[in-house]
């Protein structure tokens, strides 16, 4: 092979990579927030299949500071893990658990939706340190302020896991605001040692709307993939999640991922899976949503604008 040829293959190679990483760290990070609303609809199936954005490998490119953090009892405790219960079926939290003072964020409708040994508290300590940082962050004209943590209701928190990408294991918060008006926040806060370490967010309207009775956030990859460069590596076993909004027809989800059922629950409008995954994957999870009646009316697998295929 003559050297020149050598030199494009290595090339080729290094750019398929860049491309692969950038992908994959646009689910982490997240572009700053924007009129969401005003643009989505546009290219709403291609998004979706690649879901990378240029803007989000900029903020990844900001490196953040490190500190102590631990899962368990307390805001700062001892380790400890709570396996999930598998189950396709979906709880619409009837008996809610309380709501925090109106001075912090409501709790989720369950308290299945705190995984892994992480507490309210924690989660409420995640969620203010990710708000903090980007407070004290230069944004450009024109960026969305997210507001206080009394503006949220948390709807998921549990363990992450670290990769070649982002290391070290952490904890995911995600959160959205209590009320969709005069809009709507969604932010997945990662912190690892007790530090913010990425905050992805998404501002506006989740679903365009010609959306469909089960709508997955595209931009929730983080909570159930890892790093583009471990494919086929994957750290296991491995905490994944995936949230979405749902129009109030739906009573029931079904969701599986790599095999496995996972949990479902239904939270003021926006749906929470969550599960543990055994094996390698390459198919995003399988979501089906049912109506009162058991009738199926939604299944990504005929959504063409749903991501089947990992990156």
């Amino acid at each position: 092979m003559s050297g020149e040829t050598q030199r494009k293959g290595v090339e080729g190679e290094f750019e398929e990579r860049l491309r692969g990483m950038l992908s994959e760290t646009a689910y982490a990070m997240g572009p700053p927030p924007v009129p969401y609303g005003t643009i989505r609809r546009q290219g709403v199936v291609e998004r979706r299949r690649r879901v990378a954005a240029v803007g989000a490998v900029l903020v990844a490119l900001a490196a953040l500071p490190a500190g102590a953090y631990a899962l368990g009892d307390g805001r700062h405790g001892r380790t400890g893990t709570a396996a999930p219960t598998p189950s396709a079926s979906v709880s619409r939290g009837t008996a809610a658990a309380p709501s925090a003072s109106p001075s912090g964020p409501e709790r989720p409708v369950t308290k299945g939706q705190l995984l892994d040994g992480v507490t309210f508290g924690q989660a409420v300590d995640g969620l203010e340190k990710c708000l903090a940082d980007d407070a004290k962050r230069v944004h450009p004209k024109g960026y969305a302020d997210l507001g206080e943590v009394a503006d949220y209701r948390i709807i998921l928190a549990m363990r992450s896991t670290g990769d070649s990408n982002a290391p070290g294991d952490g904890v995911h918060v995600v959160a959205v605001t209590k009320d969709p008006a005069p809009r709507r926040i969604r932010l997945i806060c990662a912190i690892v040692d007790g530090e913010a370490q990425g905050l992805n967010t998404s501002v506006g309207d989740e679903a365009p709307p010609d959306a469909g009775a089960v709508y997955p956030d595209i931009n929730s990859g983080a909570l159930y993939q890892q790093s583009f460069i471990d494919k086929g590596k994957w750290k296991l076993p491995f905490r994944w999640g995936i949230i979405g909004t749902v129009k109030p027809s739906v009573t029931k989800l079904a969701v599986s991922y790599g095999g496995g059922s996972g949990k479902a629950v239904v939270d003021h409008g926006w749906f929470v899976a969550y599960g543990t995954l055994d094996q390698q994957v390459t198919v995003a999870p399988h979501i089906k949503g049912y109506d009162a009646a058991g009738k199926l009316v939604y299944d990504s697998d005929r959504d063409e604008s749903y991501a089947k295929t990992l990156p």
